[in-house]
């Protein structure tokens, strides 16, 4: 946003500065444990040091930051039990929306799930893991979104920030696209098969396989 049309306070101010600062977190810009220096970001984002502070706030309720005593906040660290944890919550959500998917899709929307599965054959083959990690966010999201279960959309996102590192590094783990590869594209054949029971059999078995590749380090 240009300086000139860039709200330095209020309400506005705050969206920015939230907005900035998650995306900071969320794409590896800002590291697990890193101080965040509220002087420092509200000079950043040219907004004022409460905008900062508010938008710290609600990234603190996100699970995305973490407020240390006397040592005022940092970006919070996710280890593995609590990756595992929050993915076991995943694997609940995530199979009640893949089965509601799979009762509402129609013609057109599996097309489009199908050629999001060849795009991420395609990337798989090229092996760019990058690519593929954002081509499985995307899948994930929008058979949550064909599930009109809005409940469950709501809180996966927050399960989704605090995952995204974790998930980032199975990535570029070797060997580990072509498994989820597989996982995915059964996930997508259950749904735009129509079948709930084997679209939500499919995802959990997914998500069983992340929780036993994060387990394994």
């Amino acid at each position: 946003m240009p300086n000139h049309t860039r709200p330095s306070s209020g309400e506005r101010a705050r969206q920015h500065a939230l907005g900035r600062l998650r995306q900071a977190i969320l794409r590896g810009e800002m590291a697990p444990a890193q101080r965040l220096v509220e002087n420092e970001l509200a000079e950043r984002y040219g907004v004022t040091r409460a905008s900062v502070r508010a938008a710290l706030i609600d990234l603190e309720s996100q699970g995305l930051v973490e407020r240390v005593r006397n040592r005022g906040s940092r970006v919070r660290v996710v280890g593995v039990e609590e990756a595992v944890s929050l993915t076991e919550c995943r694997l609940v959500l995530e199979g009640l929306c893949a089965a509601r998917a799979a009762a509402a899709v129609d013609d057109e929307q599996a097309a489009e799930l199908a050629d999001l599965g060849a795009a991420m054959r395609r990337t798989v083959a090229d092996g760019d893991p990058l690519a593929y990690a954002e081509l499985a966010h995307r899948l994930h999201h929008r058979i949550r979104e064909l599930s009109g279960q809005f409940t469950a959309m709501e809180l996966l996102e927050r399960l989704d920030a605090q995952l995204v590192r974790q998930l980032l590094r199975l990535a570029f783990r070797p060997g580990r696209t072509r498994r989820s590869l597989d996982e995915h594209l059964a996930v997508i054949e259950a749904v735009t098969a129509r079948d709930p029971q084997a679209a939500e059999s499919a995802v959990r078995a997914h998500l069983t396989s992340v929780i036993e590749a994060l387990r394994a380090g």
